[in-house]
């Protein structure tokens, strides 16, 4: 039962950080295209410093899920006195969660505090060269992102 907790709050927390990144590259980018530089930017920090807080606490929940669920099945497999052998595709997607974290941070320390500094200096151009950079990383991590959901179906 606790397994299935932790599978649940893993899947959420996977479901709203991907679909967040993939709402935010092709709908909310492209539509705040049409404004004007510093509305475009204001607009972009405002979404993405709230997207950016929970995205935290989503990495939180990810890995304490994550962990959690590997502990009740090695819990599970002691009880019924085997062994546990965690999958491949575990192994595999466990790591690329771990980058998708590092590669977060990078974002959200390093490309959103340019990003915050620009728009409190009104520096509109650093703001979209700052959106940029952002957009770039966030296109990565997508992109893990979308290559971790499609290894939930394929057995390795």
């Amino acid at each position: 039962m606790l397994f299935l907790l932790f599978k649940l709050l893993h899947l959420l927390a996977v479901i709203i950080w991907v679909g967040g990144m993939f709402f935010a590259h092709f709908f909310l980018r492209p539509a705040a295209q049409e404004l004007q530089p510093a509305e475009r930017v204001t607009l972009m920090h405002g979404v993405l410093k709230r997207f950016f807080a929970m995205v935290l606490v989503l990495v939180v929940v990810v890995l304490a899920s994550g962990v959690g669920m590997i502990g009740s099945i090695h819990a599970m497999a002691a009880q019924a006195g085997s062994k546990f052998s965690m999958p491949a595709s575990w192994i595999v997607m466990s790591v690329l969660g771990l980058a998708m974290m590092a590669v977060f941070g990078h974002i959200r320390f390093a490309l959103f505090k340019r990003l915050d500094k620009a728009v409190q200096a009104r520096d509109w151009p650093a703001g979209g060269k700052a959106l940029a950079g952002i957009r770039q990383w966030v296109s990565f991590n997508l992109a893990l992102g979308l290559v971790i959901v499609v290894m939930l179906r394929l057995p390795l």
